[in-house]
């Protein structure tokens, strides 16, 4: 069954991706009220560029993004891979930026993930869902 699964997330982000591209945007921008970057990462084993479509809010200049992984045990790949490299690039609609990846203090987290929540009641499922504290990823643009 979780095969099955695998596949079809994997088939969902790979449609994603290509109707978000393909039309800047306006295709896969948002989801319901959430708005929707793609994220390229370099892949910490391959070097080479992973892209993954993710829900993001904003606070001032920068970007936030949740490494939440659905509330499993682990963080999500793609966290792993700005650990190790943290320079990347979003997508927002049409245009591409360079950013550069820093975990949120704690300062920060505590100011920015109730208001999360509150936009996307999700993520608290997610938290209950899990053991570890969910990463609040701030991109800076570079």
């Amino acid at each position: 069954m979780r095969s099955i699964q695998r596949l079809l997330a994997h088939g969902f982000i790979g449609a994603h991706l290509a109707l978000y591209s393909a039309t800047g945007g306006r295709i896969g921008g948002r989801l319901g009220s959430l708005r929707v970057l793609l994220l390229t990462t370099r892949g910490r084993r391959s070097g080479q560029p992973r892209t993954v479509p993710l829900v993001y809010f904003e606070a001032g200049d920068r970007f936030v993004i949740i490494a939440s992984n659905g509330g499993q045990a682990a963080d999500p790949l793609w966290w792993s891979n700005l650990k190790q490299t943290p320079e990347a690039s979003v997508q927002i609609g049409a245009e591409i930026r360079r950013v550069r990846a820093r975990l949120a203090s704690a300062e920060e987290r505590a100011r920015l993930w109730p208001r999360i929540k509150h936009e996307n009641p999700a993520y608290a499922g997610y938290e209950k869902k899990t053991r570890r504290e969910i990463p609040v990823v701030l991109l800076e643009t570079c």
